[in-house]
């Protein structure tokens, strides 16, 4: 079975590591593959794949829009970000799925201790794939969610098309979850809401995770959410 992950920056990615050990486990025969594939290329490189005979592709930062355009059909979760992050060659068609929402779920879930979010007050910030994919999810499993952006109209075509609404400084959270890029540079307001939640969870992980050590507090690094992403997406490569 051959699997890659497809993206710009790959060299830092987990996903080989994890995916060959879920296919160790599983007992099967595979390969997985980390391939730099810049923004505007997605389309022509997951054509590419397909006929080389790969089974299926992660797709991570830029490449998720792209890859959800190129895609013959898509799961709900992938139509309610226009985004896709898992990809899956079937016979006659190109399939895209979306685990990022799951994966944040399933991660703050675990780190709360609880069975699921339902009812913890959660504001996501970002409104990227990443952030639509994990509202979407979110929402389903019964959080009540809030969106911040620093572009104000991008967080309101989250609202537009979701149970979630825009963020109000002084509204009571328990969690925030942020899907910026690494060194984001936040507002006074939003560090202050960062500091005092129960729980801070950054979608990056490793080196890339830099959003407790600029607040001066404990954070949750993505890894949580990468790995429940990549158990969702392996057994969509493997039935």
């Amino acid at each position: 079975m051959k699997l890659a992950v497809i993206g710009d920056p790959v060299a830092h990615s987990l996903s080989p590591a994890l995916h060959r050990s879920f296919l160790d486990a599983a007992g099967l025969a595979g390969e997985y593959h980390a391939l730099l594939v810049p923004a505007g290329e997605a389309a022509g490189a997951i054509a590419h794949l397909r006929t080389q005979g790969y089974r299926g592709l992660n797709v991570t930062t830029p490449l998720k829009e792209e890859a959800f355009a190129a895609c013959d059909r898509c799961d709900e979760l992938s139509l309610a970000s226009g985004a896709v992050n898992t990809i899956v060659f079937e016979p006659t068609e190109t399939v895209g799925y979306n685990t990022d929402g799951i994966g944040a779920l399933s991660a703050i879930a675990g780190a709360l201790e609880r069975p699921d979010v339902d009812g913890v007050r959660i504001l996501v910030l970002g409104a990227g794939p990443t952030a639509r994919a994990s509202v979407a999810a979110l929402i389903e499993g019964g959080a009540s969610l809030r969106v911040w952006n620093r572009t104000v109209a991008r967080a309101q075509m989250i609202v537009a098309t979701s149970d979630a609404r825009l963020w109000r400084p002084g509204e009571a959270l328990d969690v925030v979850f942020s899907t910026l890029a690494p060194l984001a540079d936040l507002p006074d307001h939003v560090q202050s809401a960062c500091r005092d939640v129960e729980l801070l969870v950054d979608a990056n992980y490793g080196p890339r995770a830099t959003l407790g050590s600029a607040l001066g507090r404990e954070a949750i690094d993505g890894y949580g959410m990468l790995r429940a992403g990549a158990r969702a997406s392996f057994a969509r490569f493997t039935g």
